[in-house]
């Protein structure tokens, strides 16, 4: 169907929700806007679905949410009829009409006679992950759109486990939405009807309960955090969920100087204090480094909207505060944890650790001198949750997850990233740290840095714009593939692994060599020096992600050897992709 037929599809429609109704109106006449709103479908992928928000089928809104839905209840039942039992948790962030997206997805599951547990305000991404585990469930919806801007939100399935649906599973959910009219094929009930037939179930401060217990029988060492050691922390959940359950958690564990910032410490949706809700952006901190000024505070910490991500700041000997990667926290959490266990002869020796094949190498290190199985995986938490559910039915103890996004798990309470249990961790190795050797987690990671190697990363990407952007991005692969260079910034490349055919070909004798993780459209070149660089298109926006990866004799040589590749690399893709 054309783009105008189905405006005046949605046009025609007499149940549609009045704020759509009078949007559609506004853009009557201007093509451009129509055609942008109608001239796709969103794809439901592995990431769920996820847009700006607004009227269209490019857009998200209930009506795509109930269509979404319908395609997941047909699925389920598909997979049999106790699934109406085992039910569905849903959960939502504070986003504008999360809730409602959450309670349309409800009416829906429950007008196909499945049992659906809906929590009673905002939650994070673990609280939901955990829901399912703890009550048995057939599955779950996150209504989320993570760190995204405040005009978009987006819809995450998760499987019986607790991960987000694989490849296969959210291919069976496409092709049963793609059947689907977004308004006649939709069976959906009321509110009243579905709690008075006991379909519709709410969920909340007991289950909380729950779920904060589960986080709080991670911390490793519970005395290192009682009292704090004098550690002071300031938090700022970025106007998210998570400052329910990290204040609840870190005061139950014992943390005495704990300041919230207040300007961000209510759920909103329009986050009006930040551009953008990531604490990855060194500018999302900016509130929370003058309260940690005016406090002294040793340690801030940032989750994102619905807290599956942290992002840590520590304080300099300055008085500055320096925000570190999603790499450096990890390894701080993952030294500080195998070397407790170890210390306290609590270290198993099937341990496991699994890291994103986009992550640091350092974490190799750092598990070598431990004896435990630093695994890898592709990119998407939902790996390193499987990797999860086989260690359970296998051999492995898992220990703790991490990918260089910010996102981390140290325990198997969950199956996707748990900002909470990485922000008990991560307080806990600094209360350990400065109350046992004086040290800063920056103090920390230069005594790594001596003992292990001097590991540096840097992130990249470039934005195809235009319609034919993707296009542009999938040639720039395919060119990236067929005919490699032979050197970015005059470092030789030595290898390429192309995780799309599974092959590693050594670009000096042209010898191939299977690779043992699965197929991800993504190029990993190995370079002279101990350097490398990935090279991926994002799964939700026309861009074209690179990652770079540098290891010196000292601080100054490992920069620069990054610096250098970077350059490189970035210039390259941006000739391939005709931006210069």
């Amino acid at each position: 169907m054309e783009a105008m037929d189905k405006y005046r599809l949605w046009m025609s429609q007499p149940g549609l929700d009045a704020e759509l109704k009078a949007e559609l109106e506004a853009m009557a006449g201007d093509g451009a806007r129509i055609m942008d709103c109608f001239s796709r479908d969103l794809t439901f992928g592995t990431a769920g679905l996820r847009a700006m928000m607004g009227a269209g089928t490019n857009r998200m809104n209930v009506h795509v949410v109930q269509r979404a839905t319908q395609g997941l209840a047909r699925v389920l039942l598909e997979a049999g009829e106790e699934v109406r039992e085992q039910g569905i948790a849903i959960a939502y962030d504070p986003r504008h009409h999360s809730g409602e997206f959450a309670l349309q997805a409800a009416l829906v599951l429950c007008g196909n006679g499945i049992r659906t547990y809906l929590y009673d305000g905002v939650r994070t991404v673990p609280q939901l992950s955990f829901t399912v585990r703890e009550l048995g469930c057939a599955g779950g919806i996150m209504i989320t759109a993570s760190h995204n801007p405040p005009e978009y939100n987006g819809y995450k399935v998760y499987d019986r486990t607790g991960c987000q649906l694989g490849v296969e599973e959210s291919g069976r959910v496409m092709r049963a939405i793609e059947g689907l009219d977004a308004f006649a094929d939709v069976r959906v009930t009321d509110e009243e009807s579905a709690r008075a037939g006991g379909l519709l179930l709410t969920l909340g401060g007991e289950m909380d309960e729950r779920f904060y217990a589960s986080v709080e029988s991670l911390c490793v060492l519970p005395e290192n955090l009682a009292g704090a050691g004098g550690v002071s922390v300031v938090y700022t959940p970025l106007h998210g969920a998570g400052v329910g359950a990290v204040v609840r958690v870190l005061g139950d564990m014992g943390l005495e100087s704990l300041h919230v910032v207040e300007e961000q410490s209510a759920p909103d949706g329009g986050f009006p204090t930040v551009e953008c809700p990531n604490p990855e952006d060194p500018q999302a901190f900016a509130l929370a480094e003058k309260l940690g000024a005016e406090v002294g505070a040793d340690l801030l910490i940032a989750t994102d909207p619905d807290g599956d991500r942290l992002g840590v700041s520590v304080r300099s000997g300055d008085g500055s505060y320096t925000l570190l990667t999603g790499n450096q926290i990890g390894c701080v959490m993952l030294e500080y944890k195998l070397s407790t266990l170890r210390r306290t002869n609590r270290l198993p020796g099937d341990g496991r650790v699994v890291r994103s094949v986009v992550s640091t190498t350092m974490a190799d290190v750092i598990c070598r001198a431990y004896g435990v199985q630093c695994e890898q995986v592709l990119t998407g938490f939902r790996f390193i949750g499987e990797k999860i559910n086989g260690y359970e039915t296998g051999e492995g103890t898992f220990l703790f997850g991490f990918e260089e996004s910010y996102g981390y798990l140290a325990g198997t309470h969950v199956r996707d990233k748990d900002a909470v249990s990485a922000a008990l961790l991560v307080v806990e190795a600094a209360a350990y740290y400065k109350r046992e050797m004086g040290f800063s987690l920056l103090d920390v990671l230069q005594d790594m840095y001596e003992r292990y190697g001097y590991f540096l990363e840097k992130v990249g990407s470039h934005t195809a714009p235009g319609t034919d952007g993707m296009v542009r991005i999938a040639q720039t692969m395919h060119a990236l593939r067929t005919s490699p260079p032979h050197s970015f910034g005059g470092f030789p490349l030595l290898a390429a692994r192309d995780y799309l055919t599974g092959t590693r070909t050594d670009l000096e004798t042209g010898t191939q060599t299977p690779l043992e993780l699965g197929r991800s459209d993504m190029l990993y070149f190995e370079l002279d020096m101990d350097m490398c660089t990935c090279i991926r298109p994002s799964g939700t926006e026309p861009k074209l992600k690179f990652y770079i990866y540098a290891r010196g004799k000292d601080t100054d040589q490992a920069c620069l050897r990054c610096e250098t590749l970077y350059i490189g690399v970035k210039s390259a893709l941006e000739t391939l992709l005709g931006l210069k």
